[in-house]
């Protein structure tokens, strides 16, 4: 039997997704200049403040769960990663394994609908087709627009942790690539119109 699905208020949603992101932000700017000792080894701020992402983000998916009754793939495969890249950087004591994190997710998506694209699919209207109604032409161009997209975010992510220091892969982890994302996505939205079904319309 399905799980239903339940509606919630937009902001309390956006809080749920969103917040686990913001907290990490705070705590690491709280914590970047301290060091802790845990079983005799020292570990950083940054890395203190990635293994407590881990839980809060668990708790707010939890809380989505519990109130919607349905989470989606990406934000399942979101809280993998994150579980098991925060898992390796705690263990190792390492934080490269946390920025790297993101070219790996990037890199995955890419790869998936590259992959798609090769078999002329769209991946990506199996992920968003129900809440945003196209023309499998317009998939195809968005899918092979975003492809790309993603690589682009990888190979940045790349660059920035390795050349640039921690103190700005966290704001542009936390705000720059996200934001990035949504105005790209944003903009092709506007640009492919054309290829919007009306529900209404149709019916």
């Amino acid at each position: 039997m399905a799980q239903q699905k339940n509606e919630i208020s937009g902001w309390l949603k956006q809080t749920l997704e969103l917040g686990p992101t913001l907290v990490f932000f705070l705590l690491y700017l709280k914590l970047k200049e301290s060091t802790f000792v845990f079983g005799g080894a020292e570990y950083s701020g940054f890395i203190v403040a990635t293994v407590a992402f881990v839980p809060i983000l668990l708790i707010a998916m939890g809380i989505l769960w519990r109130l919607t009754g349905h989470l989606s793939r990406m934000q399942i495969f979101t809280a993998v990663m994150v579980i098991f890249f925060g898992g390796l950087t705690a263990w190792f004591n390492d934080e490269r394994f946390f920025k790297m994190k993101t070219t790996i997710v990037y890199g995955l998506f890419a790869v998936i609908l590259g992959v798609g694209l090769l078999q002329k699919r769209s991946y990506l209207e199996f992920v968003m087709g129900e809440f945003l109604p196209m023309e499998d032409a317009g998939w195809m161009i968005l899918t092979k627009r975003l492809c790309l997209a993603f690589i682009v975010l990888a190979v940045a992510n790349e660059l920035v942790w390795r050349f640039l220091s921690t103190d700005l892969w966290v704001k542009i982890e936390t705000f720059g690539f996200p934001i990035a994302l949504f105005g790209f996505l944003w903009w092709q939205i506007m640009d492919l119109q054309k290829y919007m079904i009306d529900p209404d319309k149709e019916a």
